[in-house]
């Protein structure tokens, strides 16, 4: 016995609208992409695109940024040198970095 069963109509175009119920259960927002797979016995399953991918922290950042700028709530440019942090660190691909090397010198957070 399924946990959730919800009904949706197909459109003209071949769309159709996830149920809030089926969206709040995987944890999709707008612009969520889902992915289908059709079983050999007819059973369509439908998840979440990015679940192997996603990481929480970031989800739950975007979330609140999106409901900011919903809100008309202004969105502040990163301070100048964090960002010219990040673009450096950033063009340091070609470095290799070993994630059990001891770290040298002190760390902020």
């Amino acid at each position: 016995m399924p946990v959730i069963r919800e009904v949706s109509t197909i459109t003209a175009k071949g769309q159709i609208t996830l149920p809030k119920t089926i969206r709040q259960a995987l944890g999709l927002g707008v612009g969520a992409k889902v992915t289908f797979e059709l079983q050999e016995d007819g059973r369509i399953i439908v998840n979440r695109a990015d679940t192997e991918h996603e990481d929480p922290a970031i989800g739950a950042f975007l979330d609140l940024l999106a409901s900011d700028i919903q809100a008309g709530r202004h969105v502040q440019a990163l301070p100048e040198d964090l960002a010219e942090n990040m673009l450096e660190h950033a063009q340091c691909q070609e470095r290799q970095v070993d994630p059990d090397e001891e770290i040298e010198g002190s760390v902020d957070l």
